[in-house]
């Protein structure tokens, strides 16, 4: 069995994801480390969610295959990015987030953005995976990203922070 990182990992290097785009998050920290020692994959660390959802965009239209690493709390300072850039543009973005604000979250102001979060996405009419177990985000990462370039538009996978 693999632990989520590495099923994160897997997932993302089975579907030819390049480049990818990083938030700050101690839960991400294992597989952004894995991604950084990866000579095949592209990744840009920055400060606010919007603007790696433009950088995305970009590396996209240069011909790379895009992923954004965040919290789910940097879901709301991407939305008119997300909504204006890559779903106007139809353009695939694979968003892997921790889900912070569930069940374990020990920092009560995540509380209200966590449980935000799923009706947030489907608000936007955007799709997401929870993987149930650590390891099903391989094959959630996989869907994932075919749905996103089916249908043009950013798809999430939603990691529960026990997990780390």
């Amino acid at each position: 069995m693999m632990d989520s990182s590495e099923a994160i990992y897997n997932g993302l290097k089975d579907v030819g994801i390049d480049f990818i785009v990083s938030v700050p998050c101690v839960n991400l920290s294992k597989i952004l480390n894995m991604i950084d020692y990866d000579d095949e994959i592209i990744h840009i660390p920055v400060t606010r969610e919007e603007e790696g959802i433009g950088i995305c965009a970009g590396a996209y239209l240069g011909g790379k295959k895009p992923a954004i690493l965040m919290q789910n709390s940097g879901l709301g300072n991407s939305i008119n990015a997300l909504k204006s850039l890559t779903e106007l543009y139809e353009m695939p973005l694979l968003m892997i987030m921790s889900h912070r604000g569930t069940e374990g979250e020990n920092i009560c102001g995540q509380v209200p953005m966590g449980e935000s979060t799923p009706r947030i996405l489907e608000a936007m009419d955007f799709k997401f995976f929870k993987p149930a177990k650590p390891d099903g985000a391989y094959e959630d990462i996989r869907e994932a990203w075919e749905l996103s370039c089916e249908e043009g538009k950013p798809v999430s996978v939603l990691l529960k922070i026990k997990y780390w």
